[in-house]
């Protein structure tokens, strides 16, 4: 028997979508955050909402009194957020991000105790410039993704002396643009290094072995080092012909894009995130 679940549309203090099961979601919330297409996550807070977990996403950029790209965008709309969904009267709250929006989970979780938990899928270990423009309309020069107390965050710019291999109107693998940029700039990185050894945040990272978007699994390993120094646990679930699109059970797999090359298929992509729902759940649950 399916869970009956109540839906609503959020109109302040930004847009969003907010699902929970009819029946209560007992103590259990989290906030999904879309990557850089910077939609409203519907699908997956229905999911969350199915499986008895109360969950809201929101606009975190491109929306009303917002940065139109991802460019110096205030962590503390997160942190924010995140109190949308302790307002419903979740009592742990957890925080699940996707590649960009993964990248701004694990910072806020580094810096705050407002999530108890951050699900991180095809993330980074370092902060990067911009995505899009900033307030001012500009995306150049490059400037942090984040701020924090009003300050920009350290980040690793990109190397524009890069070029596509692919032919004119192919599907494009930033991969090489993302690894030429962290060699150039390797005296940044130290810097801009996110600094998940000082999150309390129970921590499971995502990454699938064939991401041609980011290294991303080349990213969640550092991510799991530097937490394994300092003492602490991490999950990492990954699978070798993964790419940067991560399906969980229910949901529907989006069409193959014509501007990028996610890598892996969406057979692999569907395998990887039925293998780890069931630990998304449980750590959303705290159990």
């Amino acid at each position: 028997m399916a869970t009956e679940i109540i839906e609503q549309e959020l109109t302040g203090p930004w847009e969003g979508f907010l699902a929970e099961p009819a029946a209560g979601s007992g103590h259990a919330g989290v906030l999904v955050l879309s990557g850089s297409s910077g939609r409203i996550e519907r699908e997956r807070c229905q999911l969350f909402a199915r499986a008895g977990v109360t969950a809201v996403s929101v606009r975190w950029f491109g929306g009303a009194g917002q940065p139109p790209g991802i460019c110096e965008v205030p962590l503390e709309t997160f942190v924010a957020a995140t109190g949308l969904v302790r307002e419903r009267g979740a009592t742990r709250v957890s925080i699940l991000g996707l590649s960009k929006s993964a990248e701004a989970a694990l910072v806020v979780a580094a810096f705050t105790d407002c999530a108890d938990a951050v699900v991180a899928v095809a993330p980074t270990s370092v902060t990067w410039a911009n995505v899009g423009p900033g307030g001012d309309g500009r995306d150049r020069p490059y400037r942090s993704s984040w701020t924090w107390q009003g300050r920009p965050l350290p980040f690793v710019p990109f190397d524009d002396s890069w070029t596509q291999a692919e032919p004119d109107g192919a599907p494009v693998a930033v991969l090489g643009w993302y690894e030429r940029s962290l060699a150039t700039y390797a005296d940044r990185l130290p810097a801009a290094a996110i600094p998940v050894e000082k999150a309390g945040a129970d921590l499971v990272l995502i990454a699938g072995g064939a991401d041609r978007m980011w290294p991303s699994l080349r990213f969640a390993r550092e991510l799991a080092a530097r937490r394994s120094a300092a003492g602490r646990e991490t999950m990492l679930i990954t699978r070798a012909d993964a790419g940067h699109r991560i399906v969980f059970p229910g949901e529907v797999a989006p069409p193959p894009s014509t501007r990028f090359d996610h890598g892996g298929t969406p057979e692999t992509g569907s395998a990887l995130g039925a293998e780890a729902w069931p630990h998304v759940t449980a750590v959303v649950r705290g159990v």
